[in-house]
């Protein structure tokens, strides 16, 4: 997915809130969470502990899942993921 592609919100029902967690427990839940996610379907993700951002970013690389966007709001950061294996 391009930059440029809008994402569509009903592609991700799939909703993961760790906000107010701190490193690592939002690296653990993601990681349980997104063991239920089937390979394909989307996934948004909320945090706002300031490591989140690193540590999501080397999740998604290390287990090859897809980060198709990434915002920054205030103090939350949003995550829209596609699971790829």
């Amino acid at each position: 997915m391009s930059e440029h592609e809008k994402i569509n919100e009903e592609d991700f029902k799939s909703v993961l809130d760790t906000r107010g967690l701190y490193c690592p427990e939002p690296l653990f839940e993601i990681r349980n969470f997104s063991e239920d996610i089937e390979i394909g379907k989307c996934f948004k993700v909320f945090a706002d502990d300031p490591a989140a951002e690193e540590d999501f970013k080397r999740w998604a690389k290390r287990t090859g899942q897809e980060i198709l966007r990434f915002e920054k709001n205030g103090e939350d950061l949003v995550f829209y993921f596609k699971k790829k294996k």
